[in-house]
């Protein structure tokens, strides 16, 4: 079973985001799924298809290699990078053209096929520095006069 959802979470990120196959989502995130990332909630495929659009407005050429996968269970924990080029206004930034690299982990619960659960945490803020912005329009940590973030 871990080495079935462990070929099935590598197929989601390369079927997804590699080849970019929205139509693919449907087949591998659970209708009932749950995303936790970054502070945000993402529920089922009316949560996820929006931030895959986002995520495909902009960037291009978005290449996710994945250096680690480990699954025990039900549950698999993917190491991961990214290079991608910052070609539109998706987030609110223009367009710089640059070709960025970030890192991420995401852990995914599979259950009957599909992705249930599914916890990521990946480096926005130093995508965002690489990009020359201080802000994209989403939840930053900004840090307060008394030197606390909130």
């Amino acid at each position: 079973m871990s080495e079935a959802n462990k070929d099935l979470a590598k197929r989601f990120f390369d079927e997804v985001w590699n080849k970019s196959r929205r139509s693919d989502i449907a087949e591998l995130l659970a209708p009932s799924s749950v995303v936790y990332e970054s502070g945000e909630v993402i529920r089922g495929l009316e949560g996820f298809e929006p931030f895959f659009d986002r995520m495909q407005a902009t960037f291009s050429d978005i290449h996710v290699s994945l250096n680690d996968a480990f699954a025990e269970a039900d549950k698999v924990c993917l190491r991961w990078s990214v290079l991608m080029r910052h070609t539109g206004s998706g987030f609110g930034v223009p367009p710089t053209g640059k070709t960025l690299y970030t890192t991420g982990i995401t852990v995914v619960r599979i259950a009957n096929g599909q992705f249930l659960e599914g916890w990521q945490n990946w480096d926005v803020l130093g995508l965002i520095a690489r990009c020359g912005t201080k802000d994209w329009g989403r939840p930053t940590l900004r840090r307060k006069r008394s030197g606390q973030f909130r």
